[in-house]
């Protein structure tokens, strides 16, 4: 084995060995997770801005089905793991409010622009990507801002949650599955044109269904991205003199003691560093990776973008993963509505992406 991959591992194993040494076998055990979603998004291509953009423009449903599957084989794991051990697990449950519809037409709409949404921006960045790693600052001041200013939009009303769970989980599970295949039916028109499908989006939606049940195992909650982000933006500023005491988000429980712990205590965090380190072994398991620099106007683009994605990504109480991944797989009627206008969003995103001229990057893509 080269040395190059001995180092991934030896640097894999300290991080999880520090999480584990500093806020114990949990946190370390999560860390683990993190990794591994890390390598199998950027190992396996796994994209959800991708997949939709492949839809939008070609008329390819391969990423989109992967997503479906992965959908499907998640809500199987973990609609029966919720149900049976509702005191000990919690599901990704909100309401349909306004905020929910305007946040995720919003996101869907900037993650075009960034290249990437929740889990993409994280897994790209951590891989390497100049646009993403732009991005990512953007991302966290506006899931900070967004998070402070969530109460007062969840406030302009709308309906409560609809949890299909309290009718028991075969019916919901049932609902589920049906609504996986019905977007796979209306998009299977345009599957003969498109070709196989590839066997690294199969793969990856096994693998992240895995670990997507084990994370609800032991972490006691859905897998989540933008929590951990908005909760480092919060502790910059007020590592810088912010005052959190009199914000509506921040400045109440739990909120407030997660913001007063170590960073590693918070199960959103050390996940996601896990991440950022699993996509940034996975593309360095083969050798040097050569990246395309996009141009100043592309980088401010996406860096403006990136402050919607995260500010959006609160009002629609989460992105990709928390908030369709983890609604969806908690047979939470919000998810399902954040996919419909996220999708709406990602046909205006695309259609401004186009007018940007952004390049296609092969590494990235």
């Amino acid at each position: 084995m080269p040395i190059r991959r001995l180092l991934l591992i030896a640097g894999a194993l300290a991080l999880v060995f520090a999480v584990t040494l500093l806020a114990g076998l949990r946190q370390g055990l999560l860390t683990l997770l993190g990794l591994g979603f890390g390598a199998v998004l950027q190992g396996c291509r796994f994209g959800f801005t991708t997949g939709w953009r492949e839809y939008l423009e070609r008329r390819n449903p391969h990423g989109l089905w992967a997503q479906l599957l992965l959908l499907a084989l998640a809500s199987s794991l973990m609609l029966p793991l919720l149900a049976q051990h509702s005191g000990e697990l919690v599901g990704a449950v909100a309401p349909l409010t306004f905020s929910l519809v305007l946040g995720a037409f919003l996101f869907g709409a900037a993650m075009q622009l960034t290249d990437g949404c929740g889990s993409g921006t994280l897994y790209k960045a951590g891989a390497g990507s100049p646009l993403s790693v732009v991005v990512l600052p953007t991302f966290v001041l506006g899931s900070f801002l967004g998070a402070s200013h969530q109460p007062a939009w969840v406030a302009l009303g709308g309906l409560p949650p609809v949890d299909l769970l309290r009718y028991g989980w075969p019916l919901a599970l049932a609902l589920t599955l049906s609504g996986c295949a019905l977007v796979a039916l209306l998009t299977l028109p345009q599957a003969r044109a498109a070709g196989p499908w590839p066997r690294r989006w199969v793969i990856g939606a096994v693998l992240l269904a895995l670990l997507a049940a084990l994370h609800l195992i032991v972490a006691g909650q859905p897998w989540g991205i933008v929590y951990g982000v908005g909760l480092w933006g919060a502790k910059a500023f007020a590592a810088l003199g912010w005052n959190p005491a009199a914000d509506p988000f921040w400045g109440v429980a739990p909120h407030a003691a997660r913001l007063a712990e170590p960073i590693v205590y918070d199960v959103t965090s050390v996940t996601n560093f896990g991440l950022l380190y699993g996509a940034y072994a996975a593309s360095r398991w083969h050798g040097p990776v050569t990246t395309n620099l996009p141009s100043a106007r592309r980088l401010l683009v996406a860096a403006a973008a990136g402050l919607v994605l995260g500010y959006s990504s609160r009002m629609a109480f989460g992105c990709n993963v928390g908030a369709l991944l983890g609604g969806i797989t908690s047979a939470s009627l919000h998810g399902w509505v954040w996919f419909a206008m996220a999708f709406l969003g990602s046909m205006v995103g695309v259609r401004l992406r186009r007018r940007i001229d952004v390049p296609q990057g092969a590494v990235f893509a």
